[in-house]
């Protein structure tokens, strides 16, 4: 029972904090979790423990299954990838993260920017050929590089999808199989 009620206080305090509102107006009663910092995921403030879990955050801005959470890194450095498991993080005041970038993925030599953090083997044809070329059975060869370290190069068969990073490369070529 001690538990559910710390696991409800601590959901009260993770909520995002309202413009203006002070974090004392958003504790009714102490809770031991440790030192409590602001964070900001997404460009929304959020109080939690200094000592908390990727899963814990990731429950905190409510980030869906199919997206990924990143701590912002100064300097040249990449972001590091916030692992959706019980992994100790520390946290620092006003640390950020956020959940979805934008990336620029070549295609057939041209820019696209794409969300997602991954993308379909039809979704990289249809960026493509916006017009599927004429003949009478068309079928598309997609081959990628310069990948993320999961899939830095291969191949890309329909009904597939791959995980895309920044400057990805993909050749789309079609083929008349008559």
């Amino acid at each position: 029972m001690e538990n559910q009620e710390l696991s409800r206080e601590i959901a009260a305090v993770n909520e995002p904090i309202a413009e203006g509102a002070r974090v004392t107006e958003l504790v009714k009663e102490p809770i031991d979790t440790g030192h409590l910092v602001r964070i900001h995921i997404d460009r929304e403030a959020y109080e939690s423990p200094s000592l908390t879990t990727g899963e814990a955050l990731y429950e905190l801005a409510h980030i869906p299954a199919y997206r990924e959470l990143f701590r912002e890194v100064g300097g040249d450095h990449e972001d590091s990838l916030v692992p959706r498991d019980t992994t100790a993080i520390r946290l620092k005041q006003d640390d950020h993260f956020y959940s979805q970038k934008a990336v620029t993925i070549l295609v057939n030599g041209e820019p696209y920017e794409e969300t997602e953090t991954r993308i379909s083997f039809e979704q990289v044809v249809k960026l493509a050929y916006p017009v599927t070329p004429s003949g009478t059975c068309i079928e598309f060869t997609v081959t990628y590089r310069n990948g993320p370290p999961v899939n830095p190069r291969g191949s890309l068969t329909a009904g597939h999808s791959v995980k895309i990073k920044n400057r990805m490369i993909f050749d789309v070529t079609p083929t008349d199989r008559s």
